[in-house]
C-alpha cells in the first residue's frame, strides 16, 4: 500500500524522526504526534490507513489511545513497547491492537510488521459465507453477525476467525495459525495468538450460548460451530 498515511505517536523526538525516515524509505507518509490526545485529533481530522503507537505517553497511554480509536475505526494498530512491558502488550491487544514491536526494533522488522497488518486489513475478492449455529461470517464483506446482530472485529481478529472457520472441525496448531494469519516470522509468538483468541471468544461467544472455538491444550484450536 504505497503512499499510505501512517499515524505515528511517540513522545521521544528521536524515535519520531527515526520512524518518519523508516516509513518514508518504505514508501509511506508518516503523520506524527507526541501525545495521545494529539494522535486522536489527527486521526479524527483525516483518518490514516494504520497507526503506530507507543505504549508510554505523557498524557494518555497507548492502550487508551487504542481503545478510543477502536470506538470508531478498524484501522490496523501497531503498538511499540519496551522490554518488560508484557502485561501492557496484552492490555493493548485486548483493547484492539493488531500487533506489537518491542523496542529497540530494527527498521526491517517494523516495516514487515506494518506491511503484515495492512495486508491482513486489505479487502479480498468474492468468497462465500460461513454459517454456524447462529454465527454468520461473510468472507467477502468481512462482516460477522450473531443472531442477526453485527459484531465488530479488528482486521486481525477477522482473519483469525476466517482461518478457523474455513477449516471447520480441523485442529489448527498454534504455529499453523500464526503463520497463516501473521506470517512466517511470527511462528513462535504464542502470546499474541492467545490474546487474540481470548478477544475473539469474548466478542463472538455469548456467556450462555454456543462455544465456537475449542482448545486442544498445548496444541492449538479448532472451529467447532
Amino acid at each position: 500500500m504505497s503512499d499510505a498515511r501512517i499515524l505515528v505517536c511517540d513522545d521521544e523526538p528521536q524515535i519520531l524522526r527515526a520512524l518518519r525516515v523508516i516509513l518514508r524509505d518504505a514508501g509511506y507518509e508518516a503523520v506524527t504526534a507526541s501525545t495521545g490526545e494529539e494522535a486522536l485529533d489527527l486521526a479524527a481530522v483525516k483518518p490514516p490507513e494504520a497507526a503506530i503507537l507507543d505504549l508510554m505517553l505523557p498524557d494518555i497511554d497507548g492502550v487508551e489511545v487504542t481503545r478510543r480509536l477502536r470506538e470508531w475505526t478498524q484501522i490496523p494498530i501497531l503498538v511499540l513497547s519496551a522490554v518488560g512491558e508484557e502485561d501492557r502488550k496484552v492490555e493493548a491487544l485486548a483493547a484492539g491492537a493488531d500487533d506489537y514491536v518491542t523496542k529497540p526494533f530494527g527498521p526491517r522488522e517494523l516495516v514487515a510488521r506494518l506491511q503484515a497488518v495492512l495486508r491482513r486489513a486489505a479487502p479480498e475478492g468474492s468468497e462465500p459465507k460461513i454459517v454456524a449455529d447462529g454465527l454468520e461470517v461473510d468472507l467477502a464483506a468481512r462482516t460477522v453477525e450473531r443472531d442477526g446482530e453485527l459484531i465488530h472485529l479488528t482486521p486481525t481478529e477477522f482473519n483469525l476467525l476466517r482461518t478457523l472457520a474455513r477449516n471447520r472441525g480441523r485442529l489448527m496448531t498454534h504455529r499453523a495459525l500464526l503463520v497463516e494469519v501473521w506470517g512466517l516470522e511470527y511462528e513462535d509468538d504464542f502470546q499474541v495468538l492467545r490474546a487474540h483468541i481470548a478477544n475473539l471468544r469474548r466478542k463472538i461467544e455469548p456467556p450462555d450460548g454456543p462455544k465456537y472455538i475449542k482448545t486442544d491444550p498445548g496444541v492449538g484450536y479448532r472451529f467447532a460451530g
